[in-house]
């Protein structure tokens, strides 16, 4: 018996510690209207309001105001005060495989990369994961929205936007296969180092790989204008949102003279909407990107330029070079993907290298929301809005500052507990009971 009481003890152990390490459940839908009172306001539109009242009811923003010039009636609303604290909407990830990969080194939890090359009917969506671990450790730092990303090949497939409170990803869309992603051939290869290559090389198959595109889209086209179909080809179907705006094609690309010859390729193509994601030599080419009303993705800028010649500090300085040569920026972190909780710390760095911190904020806001589409519904602090927003104590852009208080996704409060939280109760329980 005592052997069998032993079993029982250890077996509650074991699901006790399952339970503790599982992720956060999704918050409760909103039961009451809730209006967060006195806080500093950052609209994500530019805009500020010093003294503000923000009231949202049933997932949406309904008020918007300056608290000294609007009375309202609170009876009846959850009142957050919030005075010396700072609101922002949800900030957005670009170009992230968040949802997609768990441990880089475990292949078994790896799905962002399909074989094959050219598959623009693979679905990130599909794929995403809402018991990641390392959601729960993205939301915490502000980030509420993700652009889920496939990542492989010419054409890696169709990118979704999704929000990272939720049970499944049929709950976590906001927009479903927004944007095809094309990885544009590049001219050069990088150096072989493990040959002690320390030089770069020509891509002897450029025009092979640039034809094989070539060849791909001209099907895609030709598809696109049969009427009556008598099969389906999934790949070209999926291609179809191209040619009337219904979807964005996203060229991943850095090279300046790629960069132009990519994007007047698409034009040729018949593309109606066209991103440049990467475009680590946009600068370069400035005056062609403003003249054909073509946004950028950048990556982040916590890392070294990518060419030599460059400034060391040219990837904190881009994204002000860009803004202000008229381009559309959105600030992306698509390195490790543990990484994308830093988004708001990389945006701090170029709003201190003259972007200015509200116009910093706007490229992982309301810029990132119209380049993928969905401005209707997030991205800005509007009456009519979805509720996502984000009190934090201090400012969200700085690593000090950035302690979120309160979240909101669609009007639910979101938990702020993730396994780094967990792990230090866990220790310093240990050490207070010495």
């Amino acid at each position: 018996m005592k052997i069998l009481k032993y079993i029982g003890i250890i077996i509650l152990s074991v699901l006790s510690f399952s339970v503790m390490a599982q992720v956060p459940a999704p918050g409760e839908p909103q039961k009451e209207p809730i209006a967060i009172m006195n806080a500093y306001a950052h609209l994500g539109n530019g805009e500020v309001i010093e003294n503000s009242v923000i009231t949202f009811e049933n997932g949406v923003i309904t008020n918007v105001a300056d608290a000294t010039s609007i009375r309202l009636d609170l009876s009846g609303y959850k009142v957050i005060e919030a005075e010396g604290m700072h609101v922002y909407p949800g900030l957005i990830a670009s170009n992230t495989i968040i949802g997609l990969e768990e441990i880089a080194a475990v292949r078994a939890t790896r799905d962002q990369d399909e074989t094959g090359d050219f598959n623009p009917n693979v679905r990130a969506l599909i794929a995403y994961n809402t018991d990641s671990e390392i959601i729960p450790t993205t939301r915490f730092n502000g980030v509420l929205y993700a652009q889920t990303t496939p990542r492989g090949g010419r054409i890696s497939g169709s990118s979704s936007v999704m929000d990272l409170d939720a049970w499944n990803w049929e709950d976590a869309v906001l927009k479903n296969d927004e944007g095809i992603h094309l990885n544009w051939p590049s001219k050069l290869r990088y150096p072989r180092w493990w040959l002690g290559e320390t030089e770069w090389r020509e891509n002897e198959d450029y025009d092979k790989q640039y034809d094989e595109v070539k060849s791909f889209f001209k099907d895609a086209n030709s598809y696109n204008e049969i009427d009556n179909l008598e099969t389906t080809n999934l790949k070209l179907e999926s291609m179809k949102g191209l040619f009337d705006g219904a979807k964005s094609l996203y060229i991943h690309t850095d090279r300046a003279k790629e960069i132009v010859q990519s994007i007047q390729f698409a034009m040729e193509m018949g593309v109606k909407k066209i991103v440049l994601v990467g475009g680590d030599e946009s600068y370069y080419v400035r005056d062609f990107l403003k003249e054909n009303n073509i946004p950028v993705i950048l990556e982040e800028t916590l890392r070294l330029p990518s060419r030599t010649a460059d400034p060391v500090d040219m990837p904190y300085q881009l994204p002000n070079l860009l803004h202000k040569a008229g381009i559309k920026v959105a600030i992306g972190q698509w390195g490790e993907v543990m990484q994308v909780r830093n988004l708001p710390f990389s945006v701090g760095t170029a709003a201190s290298y003259g972007l200015g911190k509200e116009e910093a904020l706007k490229m992982v806001t309301l810029n990132a929301a119209e380049i993928m589409g969905v401005d209707d519904k997030i991205g800005s602090l509007e009456e009519g809005k979805i509720a996502s927003i984000v009190v934090s104590q201090g400012d969200i852009l700085d690593m000090e500052g950035n302690q979120p208080e309160y979240v909101f996704v669609e009007g639910r409060q979101v938990n702020l507990e993730a396994h780094q939280q967990r792990l230090y109760k866990k220790f310093k329980e240990k050490f207070d009971q010495k």
